[in-house]
């Protein structure tokens, strides 16, 4: 009889994920791609050494720096046929600090946060840093 028990704990307790959406033994949850970009900008945001999120002005070519609600703006995120995330960031950096330990710091702590976010498998995470900022 433990065994019977046992098997459908663990049946409960089955997470499957599929494109845009997680099921388990209680239903399904659909998380839009915008909340992951928004999460994932706030999270990036809270590395040492990031000033914020930018956008490349099309017209003139230049990286801008996004304030308040436009965070996700700077964030794009992908999902291929197995449900894995790829997230592509647009940041700008401090002056003065590593800008190869800043981006590693952002890439493990976004993609840890983000897989426990969602329970979704964060498969890449791109960085492009557009600018460089003097902070006072």
């Amino acid at each position: 009889m433990a065994e019977g028990i046992s098997e459908t704990t663990e049946k409960k307790n089955t997470v499957n994920i599929h494109k845009n959406m997680i099921e388990n033994a209680n239903g399904q949850i659909a998380i839009d791609q915008r909340v992951i970009e928004e999460f994932a900008g706030h999270a990036a945001l809270d590395c040492f050494g990031i000033v914020g999120m930018s956008t490349i002005s099309v017209r003139d070519g230049i990286a801008k720096l996004l304030q308040g609600n436009s965070i996700g703006k700077g964030v794009a995120v992908t999902q291929d046929e197995d449900g894995q995330i790829t997230i592509a960031f647009h940041i700008i950096v401090a002056y003065g600090v590593s800008i190869k330990t800043v981006v590693s710091n952002l890439i493990n702590t976004v993609k840890y946060q983000v897989e426990d976010f969602t329970h979704m498998k964060v498969k890449q995470v791109n960085v492009f840093v557009e600018g460089v900022r003097v902070i006072d």
